[in-house]
């Protein structure tokens, strides 16, 4: 077996910033924070605007995690540190564990806000599949959290769900998603109450 052929469930790091925005033109600079169980995210805003973000894994240890996703988005900015940000929201599974965060929100809170922010007022619903759990979150035209429902039993249809099934297939998470449209016919379906017991 290859190298590469064992890290199947490994998907890819990334980080972007935007090529037409200059920070130093901002008057707050903002940032986000989420630690997560397999990832951690980081974005960096300019007067309400995405500047900057990062997408890593999650190590063993949430500070560090934080710092891994912070500086991975800052990686291409020029002059830009820690001590110039207005604020900071930590937020995930780790949220409590941002060193650097002014205030901590839970995921779903951030979840319903964003979707808002990003996609309108239109947006009622919210589907996470996050790393060890599911959310379905139902919002106001104002990204308020109305309702929520999450499973929190099993990895069964969680991300880490899907880095197991992509090892054991021997197939890239990242490419997971574009197969998945390739299938003609629905397969059989597997446990959706263990990923140990779909695994088998």
């Amino acid at each position: 077996m290859t190298e590469k052929e064992r890290e199947c469930w490994r998907w890819t790091e990334s980080n972007w910033k935007n090529p037409d925005m200059d920070w130093k033109d901002a008057q707050y600079i903002t940032v986000g924070i989420d630690v997560g169980s397999v990832s951690s995210q980081g974005v960096i805003m300019a007067d309400g605007k995405i500047f900057a973000y990062a997408n890593t894994r999650t190590g063993s240890n949430s500070p560090d995690s934080a710092r891994k996703a912070l500086h991975s988005a800052l990686e291409a900015i020029e002059d830009l540190t820690e001590d110039q940000f207005d604020y900071c929201i930590g937020t995930g599974y780790g949220r409590v564990n941002v060193p650097f965060a002014d205030r901590s929100i839970t995921e779903i809170v951030c979840h319903a806000r964003g979707a808002n922010f990003i996609y309108g007022p239109k947006v009622r619903t919210v589907l996470d599949v996050g790393g060890q759990d599911i959310k379905a979150i139902r919002c106001d035209e104002e990204g308020k959290v109305t309702n929520f429902l999450m499973n929190d039993k099993c990895a069964a249809g969680t991300g880490r769900g899907m880095e197991v099934f992509a090892d054991l297939l021997g197939i890239s998470v990242n490419d997971v998603g574009e197969l998945s449209f390739q299938v003609k016919e629905e397969p059989p379906a597997v446990s959706s109450t263990c990923v140990v017991y779909a695994k088998s």
